[in-house]
């Protein structure tokens, strides 16, 4: 491999040092969600970020942008803009134009902003369960009815799946905004051709306008296996969608805060702008940076990293095939591992999560947040080895 997935990077005590003004040597502190959330003897495979350094290319063009010295508001620069016009092509199959691109601090805003943006208060925002848990938050936090209906639960053979059935059932008069996760975070679901041409026939049916979170859509960790937008897809979709770009998962950058709203409708697009005036900060001068050297250059970089997430899925298999009564189906996207204890020998905790925690010193996602308690969500982007302690602790409640 040309590039270092297995040495662990120090995240809770950085050994780096800057030079005060005064010329004293001072520990800089650089907090970490992920490392410093919990205490120091507690291994985190919680939050969605890899604890992997990001591709060289994004590096060395961050130094030079530093170098600069300046960080007035910066503007998207059309260089960004075409090369994610050329990452889609080469990688979905989908011809984009500059002028739908709308750059913004992540996704999780770009939800909320739809919803501002394209309902009413009072108007339904329907989404499935589980689900990353902002989806969750957004109609509560915008005044507007929350709707969610369940996907399909495993069986013995197959993986979580898309009840189009229900999901119909679930539309009222209220539902006018569908927020979608395509692949699907926390299950890695990549969705069928069939299960995403029910959908779609059903939005248009129903006249909903749908945002398609494809935030992980370049982790897809089958041999082979391509993505394709859902608006591409479906052109019937493209006038009636917000598609939600970053390279922030794929490339590990969530802290530079950069993503992209893709809206073909100009009508559309304008509602999203207009909105987001004022709520919104302007572009982070780093991440821009950063967002354009990942795609032009980070290529060679991700695709050693799904190798390496590979490696990461068949040994988490192996792993929990030793514990009895675990529920899971090996994710086809995403280094995220969806966990069913609810029959394992935590099965009689109140909460799987906080007795991994406690008692043997990993922290994980708990699935009540998703809408499913009992569950937990593993972020096995990490190294070998720190996966190996965290999988080893847990051999010691769930084996």
């Amino acid at each position: 491999m040309k590039f270092d997935f297995a040495t662990p990077v120090d995240r809770r005590q950085p050994h780096h040092h800057i030079e005060s003004l005064d010329t004293e040597r001072v520990r800089p502190q650089w907090p970490s969600q992920k490392w410093h959330t919990y205490a120091d003897d507690i291994l985190p495979l919680w939050v969605a970020d890899m604890d992997f350094r990001s591709p060289p290319a994004v590096i060395e063009a961050i130094q030079q942008r530093v170098a600069h010295g300046v960080f007035g508001y910066g503007l998207v620069p059309e260089s960004l803009r075409q090369a994610l016009c050329d990452w889609s092509v080469s990688h979905y199959g989908w011809e984009i134009q500059q002028d739908w691109q709308h750059w913004l601090p992540g996704v999780v805003p770009a939800l909320h902003l739809a919803s501002l943006a394209f309902t009413e208060p009072g108007d339904g925002v329907l989404t499935v369960a589980p689900i990353y848990p902002p989806f969750l938050q957004v109609a509560r936090h915008t005044g507007r009815l929350p709707q969610t209906v369940d996907l399909q639960s495993p069986g013995e053979d197959e993986g979580w799946s898309l009840d189009l059935d229900a999901l119909e059932a679930a539309i009222t008069d209220e539902t006018r905004l569908l927020l979608w996760c395509h692949p699907h975070n926390p299950t890695g679901r990549q969705w069928t051709h069939e299960e995403l041409a029910g959908l779609a026939a059903l939005v248009e049916r129903h006249d909903l306008i749908v945002v398609s979170d494809e935030l992980h859509c370049d982790l897809l960790l089958d041999e082979g296996a391509q993505h394709r937008a859902l608006a591409e897809v479906f052109p019937g979709l493209a006038e009636r969608s917000v598609t939600l770009w970053a390279p922030s998962k794929t490339f590990n950058l969530a802290g530079l805060t950069a993503a992209c709203a893709v809206i073909p409708n100009a009508s559309f697009r304008k509602r999203f702008r207009d909105v987001a005036k004022g709520l919104m900060p302007d572009a982070n001068v780093l991440g821009l940076v950063a967002a354009e050297a990942a795609y032009r250059h980070g290529e060679p970089w991700r695709q050693e990293l799904l190798q390496v997430l590979r490696g990461h899925r068949r040994l988490l298999a192996e792993r929990v095939a030793r514990w009895p009564g675990v529920g899971f189906k090996a994710p086809q996207s995403t280094y995220l591992a969806w966990l069913d204890l609810r029959q394992s020998r935590l099965g009689n905790e109140s909460s799987p999560a906080i007795a991994l925690l406690d008692r043997a010193g990993v922290a994980l996602s708990d699935g009540a947040a998703f809408g499913y308690p009992g569950f937990v969500r593993l972020n096995f982007g990490t190294t070998a080895e720190q996966l190996e302690q965290a999988l080893e602790r847990m051999d010691n409640l769930l084996a």
